[in-house]
């Protein structure tokens, strides 16, 4: 992995997902592990993506002037880091995240953020599909309890799991941060 051809796209990193309205979660040092990961790729000058959702709906958190669509303050965008805003949870789609990359001989992302099965796996997919080397790091990433068609609950930590299992192999890699970190020190 050369680090100067692969972009860190944060995903969704937003007030809002730190509403406990917005349910049970897993992986509580995720946001501590996207950190460490930005450090990394800040130290490195390397190309860092932050992206958020912007809600077409006015009674959303995430909508346009409310606290919930601000960025973290922990980690908030530097001037010179790009910004995407999307309406979808797919990052690609109606945006020009993939042009920029493109422009910049970017081959390889790395995605980290929220939520695992909505935003973070249909995002990996299409930058797959893309052609994209496309990693996806498992404890920087995480998402919330959910309801099945049947009425069952399931734990945010198998949800997580099995956004995961759907991505392994077919659309990307799946790795830890620390594997993520030991294979930037050899490499780079």
């Amino acid at each position: 992995m050369s680090i100067s051809s692969t972009a860190l796209l944060i995903v969704d990193m937003q007030k809002g997902m730190q509403n406990p309205a917005v349910g049970k979660r897993n992986n509580p040092t995720a946001e501590a592990n996207v950190g460490r990961l930005l450090g990394r790729w800040r130290d490195a000058g390397a190309p860092v993506v932050h992206i958020r959702h912007i809600s077409r709906s006015a009674r959303s958190a995430f909508a346009p002037g409310q606290v919930g669509v601000e960025f973290q303050e922990a980690l908030m965008p530097l001037a010179h880091e790009h910004v995407v805003e999307k309406n979808v949870p797919d990052a690609f789609i109606h945006s020009s995240l993939e042009k920029w990359l493109r422009i910049r001989s970017i081959t390889e992302v790395v995605i980290v953020g929220v939520s695992t099965n909505i935003s973070v796996e249909s995002s990996a997919r299409s930058a797959g599909n893309l052609g994209f080397g496309t990693s996806v790091v498992s404890d920087a990433t995480y998402t919330f309890d959910k309801i099945d068609y049947d009425g069952q609950l399931h734990a945010a930590s198998v949800v997580h799991a099995m956004a995961l299992a759907n991505l392994d192999g077919e659309f990307a890699r799946i790795i830890s941060t620390e594997q993520l970190l030991d294979e930037m020190q050899r490499f780079t």
